[in-house]
């Protein structure tokens, strides 16, 4: 039987006060006050699954353990069929550390290059299908836990298109769109979105009927 969240305080596995607001905006509805690891001071635990699964628990897990409340994390990234379903968990680390005027950034530019590259030396005919995958963990402290998986197929495209995306979007043309998730307006990209599809199931196991 499924582990249901009653109301109060859910620890949100992130650093990230942007990722925080977005996820508090989809659980207001429920009654849940949302507060992130990085205002409690909790350190980041080191992400070394192998699977999306893995790394959305590892997070879960740590923010659980060391609040004593009930905690949520997710993994996301891009899998690629031609490319075996890389770059996966290292999504984010195909897009290596630059500095950008004193700060430090990811340079997605370079990681969609890179994933374009290893496309083109497959050759002109190569399926360039790909998907992003969201898997939302909620941890309880006494170990409990809910998975949920979300997916958003498409293809890819090259050159990158569209301003309005982060990460791989300028290049990613979900399916039954001719434009990609960078010039698709954010709301309507959220609503399509891997992440949403998660949390669409989330919703309706913790929260439905």
């Amino acid at each position: 039987m499924t582990r249901k969240l009653g109301g109060g305080s859910l620890v949100i596995a992130t650093h990230n006060e942007g990722k925080l607001r977005e996820i508090s905006a989809l659980l207001a509805p429920y009654g849940l006050k949302c507060i992130s690891a990085g205002s409690l001071g909790l350190p980041e635990p080191p992400e070394d699954g192998k699977t999306f699964v893995d790394n959305a628990l590892i997070k879960a897990r740590a923010a659980a353990e060391a609040s004593g409340l009930a905690a949520l994390a997710d993994d996301s990234g891009l899998s690629v069929d031609a490319l075996g379903g890389r770059p996966g968990v290292y999504t984010a680390d195909w897009a290596e550390r630059q500095w950008f005027e004193g700060d430090p950034g990811r340079d997605w530019y370079m990681a969609m290059g890179k994933v374009e590259g290893m496309l083109q030396q497959l050759g002109p005919d190569t399926d360039r299908s790909a998907a992003f995958h969201c898997v939302l963990a909620i941890v309880w402290p006494g170990g409990e836990h809910e998975v949920y998986e979300g997916t958003c197929s498409g293809s890819l495209t090259w050159p990158p298109r569209g301003e309005m995306g982060f990460g791989y979007d300028p290049v990613f043309v979900p399916e039954g769109r001719d434009q990609t998730f960078a010039e698709i307006d954010p709301q309507e990209k959220h609503s399509m979105s891997h992440r949403a599809d998660a949390f669409a199931k989330l919703v309706a196991d913790q929260f439905g009927s």
